[in-house]
């Protein structure tokens, strides 16, 4: 793909402007949140391109938006913020994109590194067995009926609480309580559903993972506390993944309807990728009942895999999960459009957010927040790949200000997943990351080359430049030491 070359004007150290000049049809301007080094990589495909389309929309509100983990998407750049108003604007499904509520949890644990390290091998070949991995991978600890399929998808991860897999705290330090409204079964096709009915429980392919970690560093101790992660050497467990096959195909589904949407309330699309439909509309009601299907499955797929990760660490330390401390920190969703309240020229208003590889960061105080964390600002999950360290964060005022309560979502791409490819084999890769004293069990090795570290930005800077532009505040750090991936 070539190198954008388009204009980029410096606003501060960490605020960079697509002006509105660039292109024709551009209703606001285009920001990136980057350091001027994550700029250079973020230049080398045309995330920004995507940025300055996507600012073409109708009814957008304030500017188009691209975090510092930004990369080339499918109509909206993966990284991208935009949000629309209720009764002129419009919904794509480009700006969620096919992994609906792909999204990450963090469970902490009493344990100690020098504990899980003589167990690390058989720890991860166990979450291996009992948690799935791989292209259509399904799940080993649940089926679920064509008829409970219509439960899972409205009510989420409180119903998989309801089956006994989870608790009521879990459900606390979820992102919507693990449920949003407004999911209408009836919208989701039958190809989706059967796509869905035997993937819960199961990670899938590519950037999706469970990794054991170790918190390497602590910058916020107060906060820190707050969430459970009390001390360096305290083993997490991370989990990423999304809506498996059911999003994707809710995704794919939509996007026919959403080009003749376009055509039909004469909407000129910069990007055919960006096919939208004005949200009063029905075939915008449409899409977004069956994405908040997609939302729902995916916040129940992670609380089902919770259980499965918690059965695996009783398994190997003959111990009950609560002993062991395996609580659930928090889990919040990185690819979704949500109907918010947000102020805008001084006054509240509803508006439809699309975060698209980018993570909701709401500030100390948001009634949103649970109760707990209320005065700290929400977790923020920031996930490296394999051999690089993971964050955790918390939101901000300025985030609540200037990007709608988002932030990053992890590293983002630098390469693709061919170009990877070319560079190193996975068995080599599993041989060097051993090396360095991480354990990977992977049901492709061709996957583990694709989601090589080399792939993706520096995640530290990529949360540097968050905290920089004060959209999001670091609070700890850590390592991996064993990883299940696709």
């Amino acid at each position: 793909m070539a190198e954008w070359d388009g204009p980029i004007e410096k606003i501060d150290d960490y605020r960079w402007r697509v002006p509105r000049s660039y292109r024709h049809g551009m209703n606001a301007d285009g920001v990136l949140y980057a350091s001027e080094k994550l700029v250079r990589d973020i230049r080398k495909d045309q995330a920004l391109e995507q940025m300055a389309n996507v600012a073409t929309l109708p009814g957008l509100v304030g500017c188009s938006m691209s975090m510092p983990d930004t990369h080339w998407g499918y109509g909206f750049p993966i990284g991208g913020v935009a949000a629309f108003d209720m009764e002129e604007g419009v919904i794509s499904p480009g700006g969620v994109g096919y992994d609906i509520n792909c999204g990450v949890r963090l469970i902490r644990t009493d344990l100690q590194v020098n504990e899980v390290l003589p167990r690390i091998e058989p720890l991860v070949d166990e979450l291996f067995r009992l948690i799935p991995s791989g292209m259509g991978s399904k799940s080993a600890v649940v089926k679920v009926s064509e008829a409970e399929l219509d439960e899972v998808v409205t009510k989420g991860a409180q119903w998989a609480v309801g089956r006994g897999f989870g608790t009521r705290e879990d459900l606390e330090h979820t992102e919507e309580r693990g449920r949003v409204e407004g999911a209408d079964p009836t919208q989701i096709s039958p190809r989706a559903r059967q796509r869905g009915l035997p993937q819960i429980a199961s990670l899938g392919a590519g950037n999706h993972f469970i990794e054991v970690q170790v918190v390497e560093e602590i910058f916020d101790p107060a906060v820190a506390q707050t969430l459970g992660i009390l001390d360096v050497g305290q083993v997490t467990v991370m989990v990423h993944t999304g809506s498996r096959g059911l999003g994707y195909q809710v995704c794919d589904d939509s996007l026919e309807n959403m080009q003749r949407a376009a055509v039909k309330y004469g909407i000129q699309l910069a990007d055919r990728q960006l096919a939208c439909a004005p949200i009063p509309s029905d075939e915008a009601q449409s899409y977004l009942g069956a994405m908040r299907c997609a939302v729902n499955y995916a916040f129940a797929n992670r609380q089902v895999i919770t259980y499965a990760m918690r059965q695996a660490f009783e398994n190997i330390f003959g111990q009950g999960w609560e002993k062991l401390g395996l609580q659930l920190v928090y889990d919040v969703a990185h690819n979704i459009a949500k109907i918010e309240e947000h102020e805008h020229n001084g006054q509240m208003k509803k508006l439809c957010v699309h975060r698209k590889g980018a993570t909701r960061a709401f500030p100390p105080g948001h009634p949103q927040l649970p109760d707990d964390y209320r005065e700290i600002g929400q977790p923020v999950l920031v996930p490296g790949d394999m051999g690089t360290c993971s964050y955790v964060l918390v939101g901000t005022e300025t985030a609540m200000r200037e990007t709608w309560g988002s932030t990053c979502h992890g590293a983002g791409r630098v390469m693709s997943r061919n170009q990877a490819l070319k560079r190193i084999r996975g068995d080599e890769l599993l041989q060097q990351l051993r090396a360095e004293g991480i354990v990977v069990r992977a049901e492709s090795k061709k996957t583990v080359a694709e989601e090589a570290p080399f792939a993706y930005k520096d995640v530290g800077e990529v949360v540097d430049s968050c905290q920089g532009a004060g959209i999001s505040k670091k609070v700890a750090k850590m390592r991996p030491i064993g990883v299940v991936k696709g």
